[in-house]
């Protein structure tokens, strides 16, 4: 007797998170699993939902389909969504802290069940943090959101086989203690200007709508503003790199590409970071040379964050929910109640029931 195929949600908060989850889908789909999505709040657009995929537009309906896993590429998912709930992280360590002084990233919020890691330098912490808590496994898998950027498509829309000079893709964060954008806007308007470089922008959702639309105004035949909830594609078109302590600094390094941050909180001998507006011009120069001790750096540190290249991410975040899922928390300790997160989720999901 044939054992019934597993049911998958895809929880989703922000609009990058489609792209993030797409390639578990397909790994899903490939093993005759079952899909639904649920989207969070007004900040992730439901209108990126495609035809071939389904849509629960409520908890009660989540709860009546009973999900066996839930992915989460996000900090926080209710209790009272059913399934085991599985931490897949919406961007690598960029070493950023919170309002308490933590790094974010390692922030245990009693959430998750399983925290699916991306590379060694993740997964020590975390081992160390399932030691403490004791209600959460850990799994190294590497990133399922970035299976497709090794495997490059044909139509990346960003390409210009026929303009010859290098392509600067400018990111930022919407931190307006960390984020680059303001701070530079009248150097790239000027780089820009030269047309030396073709220059491709592109900002987190969360960022200054003025500022946005400052950056909008620059549009020319050099540079490109771009609002998308697929960033991998940009990451393939691009020679180099200009950001801040955006964690999309790390995927574009994952491509063994030189990244040129301007006042990184955690600047490292596989970046070259600048403090100064009239350094970014020279180092976007030295980094586009590809001079051989940084690319050697860059190497070492892709080897620490993320070692998998082969694009099979999903299947082994898929293979470790699963174990999870058959083994249905044995030896964990109960999560603990988080009440307060707890009625705030429900408040902002409206949802009252048990």
């Amino acid at each position: 007797m044939s054992q019934p195929c597993k049911r998958y949600l895809m929880y989703v908060a922000q609009n990058y998170s489609y792209a993030m989850l797409r390639p578990l889908q397909a790994a899903i789909r490939e093993q005759g699993g079952e899909v639904r999505w649920f989207v969070e709040g007004n900040e992730a657009d439901p209108g990126y939902i495609k035809p071939d995929e389904t849509l629960l537009t409520s908890v009660a309906a989540v709860k009546q389909w009973r999900p066996d896993a839930v992915f989460v590429p996000g900090n926080v998912v209710p209790s009272f969504i059913p399934g085991i709930k599985v931490g897949v992280f919406h961007g690598f360590n960029a070493g950023k802290l919170n309002r308490r002084g933590r790094e974010d990233h390692f922030e245990i919020r009693g959430c998750f069940d399983l925290y699916c890691t991306q590379g060694p330098d993740t997964t020590e912490r975390f081992e160390l943090l399932a030691a403490e808590h004791g209600f959460f496994r850990i799994a190294q898998t590497g990133w399922p959101a970035l299976d497709p950027l090794f495997s490059p498509a044909a139509d990346n829309p960003y390409l210009a086989p026929r303009d010859e000079r290098p392509t600067v893709l400018m990111c930022s964060t919407f931190s307006r203690n960390l984020t680059c954008a303001p701070i530079l806007y009248d150097k790239i308007k000027a780089l820009a200007a030269t047309g030396k470089w073709r220059w491709l922008i592109q900002f987190h959702p969360k960022m200054d709508p003025v500022i946005v639309e400052q950056y909008k105004q620059l549009q020319s035949e050099h540079l490109q503003f771009v609002e998308t909830d697929n960033v991998l594609p940009l990451l393939q078109a691009a020679d180099v790199m200009l950001c801040d302590t955006s964690s999309v600094l790390l995927m574009f390094l994952l491509q063994r590409k030189p990244v040129v941050t301007f006042r990184n909180q955690a600047p490292a001998s596989h970046l070259l970071n600048v403090t100064e507006v009239e350094q970014v011009e020279a180092a976007l120069e030295q980094a586009l040379l590809r001079p051989a001790e940084l690319m050697a750096e860059i190497e070492q540190y892709c080897q620490t964050i993320h070692p998998y290249t082969d694009g099979q991410s999903s299947q082994r975040v898929l293979a470790a929910t699963n174990l999870l899922v058959e083994d249905g928390r044995a030896g964990l300790k109960p999560k603990p109640l988080n009440l307060l997160r707890q009625f705030k989720m429900r408040k902002k999901l409206g949802y009252w029931k048990l």
